[in-house]
């Protein structure tokens, strides 16, 4: 586990395992990880906005709850990206299959959740 972590903080450990793959993948590997930091700093923004911006909703502390899911969404993918690009380099290394990941699909299904889920408080809201 901690091998792992070491990797995050000190990617010159990567160069000692394998070989050294072609430095397109690894700049793709690397772009891939920019993406996803993007995709939590929206996360965290968003969580911020609500924080600051949303209206008080019908349901008592629903802005805060939404908030704090964004913030802790955000910081997950952020871990998320970190772990990913580390093991992925390393499978690239040693020319073993890239790491699988369900993250993506969670991802996707807790945000199209939260959307719902505002939406029928919006609704709600509304009516």
């Amino acid at each position: 586990m901690f091998g792992g972590l070491l990797q995050w903080f000190d990617p010159a450990r990567a160069t000692t395992v394998g070989s050294q793959p072609d430095y397109r993948f690894s700049l793709a590997n690397e772009r891939t990880f920019l993406a996803w930091i993007r995709t939590g700093l929206a996360l965290i923004a968003g969580g911020l906005a609500c924080a600051q911006f949303l209206p008080p909703l019908p349901i008592a502390r629903l802005r805060e709850v939404i908030s704090v899911a964004l913030l802790v969404l955000g910081g997950l993918v952020a871990l998320r990206a970190v772990d990913h690009w580390a093991r992925t380099e390393r499978a690239m290394r040693l020319g073993t299959d890239l790491p699988k990941s369900r993250f993506p699909a969670v991802l996707a299904i807790v945000v199209a959740v939260g959307a719902v889920l505002l939406v029928a408080a919006v609704l709600f809201r509304v009516f």
